[in-house]
């Protein structure tokens, strides 16, 4: 087994590493050793259970929705053939480009008591808002439908790539023993797909209870709410810190979970003689009941949002004076958190590869990134400002922010480019090695060009995840460098839907790519 030897050249890797997981440490610090007060000792018996409650509350509602979204629509899309079969493959991950938060402005104008969905009942059926029931959206069940809405492709993802490697033989025999096709799902399918849809539903769920912004707007006290208004409303950050170690906990749990079951996963067959079975094709009618299921799902998560923000932006004209300036903000902030964060990845990724430790360490820090929401992160890059006495503001606030960015989504960075080695052959080393390559020339030579799709796909990733960003960018961002996402929060808390529109659909344009070249590669992928 190789052991780590203490070297010079480890120490630099070591130090990035470290400051990469620093802010959540601090945070957790903080929390842990943080005084008592009298905020504390109100939310300690009033709040704290509510809020506790209300997230796990959130987070189960939401399990369900996505695993009845997902994993019906991944099992079809992957066993049959029916019409519009091969667009709704890809289109089913289209929603991933939204985040919680414009999902949740979208749908609380269609479902608003002016909106059309109400306005369409009551000229029907002549009766007053008062004299019928409507689903309300600015509830625990209406949060946990919006969050599930945008993240169910994770779990489509994970449970249709399980689908596909379904071995005939396994398939067959089920078959050939009266199976039939719903015993085939339950029974045969289902069971050897558990695994990876449990680790995509876990995914799911930790960015779930990461979320501020949908939950804000929509009224709903979760832990992330709590947090950010116990810093901005009370000025109280142990009280915010205190809170955070909970939310992290969560957090915490789902990232496990998800390792755990991803171990057990992917134990498939891969000889020629163990095929993925050819799509059946159904009768008539049970084909566009396939049909109809699949366009409910794509209407429901991403065409009648975005058709709405679009018809608001329309309808009413919609102009947003500052959105040049707000463009300026995002693109830079998401630039330098782009490059910043894709070096630490390199650097993770690499680092990976000298010893065990530095491994685990990689592993460790970038999990611990991961799994700690913007809110966090945020909260213990401002104990740091305020334990070095330093402003909140002008290129400290700009270098805080993007510290925040870097330590939150370099596990995003990491994971393509892993991947990518993974797959090279454990000898590849020793033989650049032999030719005399190492260190810096080995990495420019060997590692860097194997490596760059991987880093290609990686910093799309990254820089739509910093896009989305909202938490720790209203927490840390300095004046006059309210990007997309704050601006279009500001916007909706206000009740100026109309003008959150145009924010609100640049950051899911600017999303859309890299979720297209995602279900583009997954595609490929399949019929490989």
């Amino acid at each position: 087994m190789p052991r780590f030897t203490p070297s010079l050249s480890a120490i630099p890797p070591s130090l990035i590493i470290g400051l990469v997981g620093l802010p959540v440490c601090i945070a957790l610090y903080a929390g842990l050793v943080g005084g008592d007060g009298a905020t504390w000792d109100h939310i300690l018996q009033n709040r704290l259970m509510p809020y506790t409650l209300t997230t796990l509350l959130t987070l189960f509602i939401a399990a369900v929705i996505m695993l009845g979204l997902a994993v019906p629509a991944a099992w079809i899309v992957t066993q049959y053939e029916f019409p519009g079969r091969n667009v709704f493959s890809w289109a089913l991950i289209l929603p991933l480009a939204m985040p919680g938060y414009v999902m949740a402005y979208a749908w609380a104008d269609l479902m608003g008591v002016s909106g059309p969905l109400q306005s369409q009942i009551r000229d029907v059926t002549g009766l007053s808002a008062r004299d019928y029931w409507f689903p309300n959206l600015f509830s625990t069940p209406g949060l946990a439908f919006v969050l599930a809405s945008t993240l169910f492709p994770y779990v489509y993802i994970t449970a249709r790539a399980a689908f596909s490697m379904q071995t005939r033989a396994t398939l067959e025999a089920a078959r050939s023993l009266g199976a039939s096709p719903l015993d085939l799902f339950w029974r045969v399918a289902l069971p050897v797909a558990l695994p990876a849809i449990l680790g995509g539903l876990c995914l799911a769920l930790m960015e779930a209870a990461a979320d501020y912004g949908a939950a804000d707007f929509l009224g709903v006290q979760t832990l992330g709410v709590g947090i950010v208004r116990s810093w901005t409303s009370f000025g109280e950050p142990n009280t915010a810190a205190r809170l955070a170690l909970m939310l992290v906990c969560i957090a915490f749990v789902f990232l496990i979970v998800a390792r755990l079951y991803q171990g057990k996963s992917g134990v498939q067959q891969t000889s020629t003689r163990w095929l993925t079975p050819e799509r059946s094709a159904l009768s008539p009618s049970m084909a566009w009941l396939a049909t109809l299921l699949c366009a409910t799902i794509l209407l429901l998560c991403f065409v009648a949002p975005i058709a709405r923000l679009m018809w608001l932006a329309v309808e009413t004209e919609a102009r947003t004076t500052d959105l040049l300036p707000l463009l300026r903000s995002t693109l830079l902030l998401g630039l330098f958190g782009t490059a910043l964060a894709l070096c630490a990845a390199l650097v993770f990724t690499l680092a990976a590869k000298r010893s065990r430790a530095l491994r685990m360490g990689t592993r460790l820090i970038a999990a611990a990134g991961y799994a700690a929401p913007g809110a966090v992160l945020g909260l213990g890059a401002l104990f740091f400002l305020r334990e070095t006495g330093q402003p909140l503001a002008g290129i400290v606030a700009v270098a805080l922010l993007v510290w925040v960015y870097v330590s939150r989504f370099t596990s995003a960075g990491v994971e393509p480019m892993q991947a990518t080695l993974d797959r090279l052959p454990k000898n590849l080393d020793l033989a650049a090695q032999s030719l005399g390559s190492r260190g810096l020339r080995q990495f420019w030579q060997v590692d860097l060009p194997l490596i760059l799709p991987g880093a290609l796909a990686a910093g799309l990733i990254l820089f739509v995840e910093i896009l989305k960003e909202l938490p720790a960018t209203l927490m840390l961002r300095p004046f006059g460098w309210d990007t997309l996402a704050v601006k279009a929060h500001a916007y909706a808390t206000d009740e100026r839907l109309a003008q959150a529109t145009l924010p609100s659909l640049m950051i899911v344009l600017a999303g859309l790519f890299p979720v297209l070249l995602l279900s583009w590669r997954l595609n490929q992928g399949e019929r490989k």
